[in-house]
């Protein structure tokens, strides 16, 4: 499971640099095309040149209140929560030298989900910790779930150090567990608490506010520099367990950074707008593929992730599929997933 990263870097350095700021370069367009489109597209929909003369401050009041009072909230939110999850994604998936190994598998995402999901049944009267839960709120107890998954994983997978095979599988059990009794608590809830859950546990920017973003946004600004400067020890860790060790890396130090970095960007994403699968799954391997990188790319893959949440839910919003974010990063993503797993077990086979 710790060989694909290393079977594709086949793009040397020379000709994988300008290839890579082409691609940076180019999703950055995208990402912007995306916002106008997400900006402009709605129930009172503005063409590019309205939209534009909004944003300059020349158009009406009623456009202005369109623009910068009930879209751009969602919009931004759309881009700071794909990035986040897409850096969280790019992040395991390299220290852990696998594909595989998003938060959503390893059990971060489910657990965060657990938490937002027992705020809201467990609030709802039934129970007398109902009182306590509802006064952190859904989105802290969303953290909260994400921050004791995490733990719960690392400490389960230590044994003189984490190895990284044994935390995917650790994650895979947790992310089941989590899921059974995120079920046991909608099936026990009151009608009026299942539905408010089970349309949160879909993932959805409805209604996403200012308030919601600016944690986001907060946690993103301080979380990406710590995150680049662990560049250096990603690419070292791709070489193996013991090159960095030879090298002087710290292993379990840089591990811990890493795991910790990309926890509190997915509890800071999911808090916000829900559990969105597969955007950490997904984005940095397109971002890879796309700049012909050895690894997840921290910037590219941010880009892309961004992309894939506020260009879904432009799509929502501008076409009759009126549906949550959540269902269109789940059509995209669970497609790939078949593809990998059938790629990778063809390659088994053959070998």
């Amino acid at each position: 499971m710790t060989t694909t990263m290393l079977d594709d870097r086949s793009v040397t350095p020379k000709r994988r640099h300008p290839r890579a700021l082409v691609a940076t370069a180019s999703l950055a367009v995208a990402l912007v095309l995306c916002v106008l489109i997400g900006l402009s597209v709605g129930s009172s929909a503005m063409s590019i040149g309205d939209l534009l003369r909004t944003l300059t401050g020349d158009g009406t009041s009623g456009e202005q209140l369109i623009v910068f009072d009930l879209r751009m909230p969602r919009v931004a939110g759309a881009v700071v929560i794909g990035a986040s999850l897409a850096i969280a994604g790019a992040l395991t998936q390299t220290f852990a030298r696998n594909p595989l190994a998003s938060p959503d598998i390893l059990g971060v995402t489910s657990g965060a989900s657990l938490g937002a999901v027992a705020a809201i049944v467990l609030a709802g009267g039934t129970y007398s910790v109902g009182a306590g839960l509802l006064s952190v709120g859904v989105p802290l107890a969303a953290v909260i779930g994400a921050v004791i998954a995490a733990a719960l994983i690392y400490a389960l997978a230590w044994r003189d150090g984490v190895d990284t095979y044994r935390l995917i599988l650790i994650g895979i059990g947790l992310t089941a567990m989590f899921g059974g009794v995120t079920s046991y608590l909608i099936a026990r809830a009151q009608i009026s608490a299942a539905a408010t859950a089970a349309q949160w546990l879909v993932g959805s920017l409805s209604g996403i506010s200012w308030a919601s973003v600016w944690p986001v946004v907060i946690v993103l600004v301080v979380v990406l520099p710590i995150a680049l400067l662990q560049t250096k020890n990603l690419d070292i860790s791709q070489l193996g367990d013991e090159m960095p060790v030879a090298l002087g890396v710290s292993v379990q130090r840089h591990r811990l950074v890493v795991i910790a970095c990309a926890v509190v960007l997915t509890a800071a994403a999911v808090s916000a707008g829900g559990p969105i699968e597969f955007v950490a799954f997904v984005a940095p391997q397109i971002a890879r593929r796309l700049g012909g990188y050895g690894r997840p790319p921290l910037i590219a893959s941010a880009l892309m992730g961004a992309i894939i949440v506020a260009g879904g839910d432009a799509i929502t919003r501008g076409t009759p599929l009126t549906v949550p974010v959540g269902i269109i990063t789940a059509i995209i993503g669970a497609p790939y997933l078949i593809w990998l797993l059938t790629r990778r077990s063809s390659k088994g086979s053959t070998a």
